[in-house]
C-alpha cells in the first residue's frame, strides 16, 4: 500500500490528497511562483496528476493561468493555493507545506537564475529547468 498524504487551503474548504511518491521535489525560483505565492521561492513536489485529487470542495477549486506553462489552481473561498497543474511536463505541482507529515526532501533550485534569495545548501541549482524537463539543464553556483 503507498503513503497517502492530505493537505487543504487556508480555510479548509477544499481538501487535497496525495498518493504515491512524487517524480521530483524541489525549490522554484521562477518570477510567476515567486509573485503567486507572495515569497522568494516555492516548495515544490511534482506528482503524476492520477496521483493527485481534491477530496472536498472540487466546485470551490478556480484555475488563474498566467502562461501555458502553469495552471494554477486555488480556493474560490480563501484565495489559498493549492497545486498548480503544469502541462508541458504532465506533471501537478501540490505545494509542499500543504501536505500534512509528508517528509519533504528537496533535490533541486529550478529557475535559480532568477532567484530572490542565494541558497548555500549544496544541491544542484539549475538555471532554469534540468533538461529532462525540457531547461538547458546549465547549472549555476552558490
Amino acid at each position: 500500500m503507498s503513503e497517502t498524504y492530505k493537505g487543504s487551503c487556508f480555510c479548509g474548504e477544499v481538501e487535497i490528497e496525495v498518493s504515491g511518491a512524487p517524480v521530483v521535489m524541489g525549490y522554484c525560483h521562477c518570477d510567476d511562483c515567486k509573485s503567486w505565492l507572495a515569497a522568494p521561492m516555492s516548495a515544490f513536489t511534482l506528482w503524476p496528476p492520477e496521483n493527485v485529487r481534491v477530496t472536498k470542495g472540487e466546485a470551490k477549486v478556480s484555475t488563474f493561468s498566467k502562461s501555458k506553462e502553469a495552471d494554477r489552481k486555488y480556493c474560490a473561498n480563501c484565495g489559498g493555493a493549492v497545486m498548480s497543474d503544469h502541462p508541458s511536463m504532465g506533471l501537478t505541482d501540490v505545494f509542499a507545506i500543504l501536505l500534512q507529515g509528508f517528509a519533504f526532501e528537496p533535490a533541486m533550485h529550478v529557475h535559480y537564475g532568477k532567484k530572490a534569495v542565494s541558497i548555500a545548501d549544496g544541491l544542484p541549482k539549475f538555471r532554469d529547468l534540468p533538461t529532462d524537463f525540457g531547461g538547458s539543464g546549465d547549472l549555476l553556483t552558490d
